[in-house]
């Protein structure tokens, strides 16, 4: 295929599909000085699409951020076209309809009979393989994935995915499309999920897991994932935003094309919710109530007046020890300093990938007396200094008491959890990093583009690969080894990607003999 230059000042974009995305994605291009032509196969939607946007470019103008004259010069850039002939001469064409794939392989077949030989073709699909789209299509290789994230003109990230019958130029002029129109392209292979869609399903799926298993609850859930990794939302809390009518199936959707992949395995907890019409937000009620638009979120525990017992605090982790003993000693807690505990001592100790109960067993301390602290994120700079607590099934509640009451005086918020290998933040942590690792494995990005793309599309604080490197991929595949030897689930076997960092490492850590 000849290389289309995007750059040129007259180039003209075809938009097939006027509503939400379509427009967002007319909009861009017309500020970008690309003239657009708009169909919709409802008749009069193009219209409707060109004077909303026409109210959108004079809005922006209103606002001072267009000028007016800008404003007047990309109204000016748009065209509604009757039919999908009008779309002819055109030197692109993005797709924006119905997430069907009968209904894109026929627009797709139809626009071949209109546009030129070296139109190039792309579909704005979320979910669907771009191939299997190509593939309809006399010229296949002129067919590639640019899909855009909502709202458009504020999301600024687009993957620029390559089909098996792709031709690489055709996904290179859309690179540069995109940066035309002021967005960050980054580029995937055609797979279940692209990049976002699949580096996204550890965060929800795992918090539904921790939630089914009653370790924590929703509130606790979103609180320890927003304070002490510095998450945006909380899972639960964008399930809310998103509507479980839309991620229910997206999730079902990737477990299903991954061909029941166990790490993308989605949970009964939502399929139950969107059966009852709990959708979230747009019902007025979903993981949370909603009352006037806003979530109706039961205020944390207060600390108790907990017994002013000792805290023992393990030595396993030297690190950990000393953080864990400055939080402490500066809250004013009494301390246990002895190599071991005495017997009137609460013990607390630190484990990483473990339960309370198995940590308190293996370092040979009575389980009644036990809590366990996250050791993680402390001092990590995405760190937002939530403190959780671990209580195993055994642990007495004047134990639980003391230590709770000890690190809530100072000023950092306290959860107390029941006993789960890897806490709350290290299991969700952890696969997010795995999915990421096992992206990268499978050559679906540049690990590069994983990491800008999570961060851009998702608004997580890191993306996988550098939230693998900022907590060490040696902790991470110990957090999944131990959720792994606990559970015996497949859904937390680490990726060779991950594996074998983690085994380089340290081996590169460890001094010569």
């Amino acid at each position: 295929m000849n290389t289309l230059d995007v750059q040129r000042t007259d180039l003209t974009l075809g938009v097939a599909g006027t509503g939400l995305m379509g427009r967002g994605i007319a909009q861009i291009a017309a500020q970008a000085g690309i003239a657009v032509r708009l169909f919709d196969a409802r008749a009069g939607a193009a219209e409707e699409a060109r004077a909303a946007l026409a109210a959108t470019f004079a809005g922006l103008a209103a606002k001072g951020k267009l000028s007016a004259a800008a404003a007047d010069q990309a109204t000016g850039r748009l065209q509604a076209m009757d039919t999908l002939s009008g779309l002819a001469g055109c030197h692109v064409v993005v797709e924006a309809i119905v997430e069907n794939l009968d209904a894109k392989r026929e627009l797709f077949r139809s626009l071949e009979a209109v546009v030129d030989q070296d139109c190039l073709l792309a579909t704005n699909t979320s979910s669907l393989p771009v191939t299997a789209i190509a593939a309809a299509c006399r010229v296949p290789a002129r067919v590639a994935g640019f899909h855009f994230f909502s709202p458009v003109p504020l999301m600024k990230l687009v993957e620029v995915i390559d089909g098996l019958l792709t031709a690489p130029e055709v996904c290179d002029a859309l690179v540069q499309l995109a940066r035309r129109c002021g967005h960050q392209p980054v580029r995937a292979a055609d797979t279940p999920g692209f990049i976002v869609n699949h580096a996204g399903r550890a965060y929800g799926t795992e918090a539904l897991r921790i939630l089914g298993e009653s370790i924590a609850g929703v509130p606790d859930v979103d609180r320890i994932l927003r304070g002490s990794v510095g998450f945006r939302m909380g899972p639960f809390e964008l399930f809310d935003a998103i509507g479980l009518d839309v991620s229910h199936p997206v999730m079902e959707s990737i477990y299903d094309q991954y061909y029941q992949e166990a790490r993308y395995r989605p949970s009964p907890l939502t399929r139950n919710r969107l059966a009852a019409g709990l959708l979230g937000r747009k019902s007025g009620q979903g993981f949370y109530r909603y009352v006037d638009g806003r979530a109706d979120v039961p205020a944390p525990a207060a600390p108790p007046a907990g017994p002013a017992l000792s805290i023992w605090v393990s030595r396993r982790d030297a690190r950990a020890h000393a953080r864990a003993v400055e939080v402490l000693r500066a809250a004013g807690a009494r301390l246990d300093e002895g190599r071991h505990p005495r017997a009137d001592s609460a013990c607390l100790v630190l484990p990483t990938g473990q339960d309370c109960s198995s940590a308190a067993l293996e370092q040979g301390l009575d389980p009644a007396r036990s809590m366990a602290l996250d050791p993680l994120f402390a001092d990590l700079p995405f760190a937002g200094g939530h403190v959780t607590l671990m209580r195993n099934p055994l642990t007495r509640a004047d134990v639980r008491d003391a230590v709770w009451a000890a690190f809530g005086a100072g000023a950092r918020p306290v959860s107390v959890i029941n006993d789960s290998p890897g806490f709350v933040a290290q299991r969700v942590v952890a696969m997010i990093v795995n999915i990421g690792c096992d992206i990268a494995q499978q050559g679906i990005a540049t690990p590069a583009d994983i990491d800008h793309a999570v961060t851009l599309g998702l608004g997580y604080p890191l993306g996988p690969l550098a939230l693998g490197d900022a907590l060490g991929a040696a902790t991470v595949l110990k957090i999944l080894d131990g959720l792994y030897d606990f559970y015996r689930d497949p859904r937390y076997r680490a990726s060779p990607w991950l594996t074998r960092r983690a085994r380089l490492a340290v081996s590169l850590s460890t001094p010569e003999n």
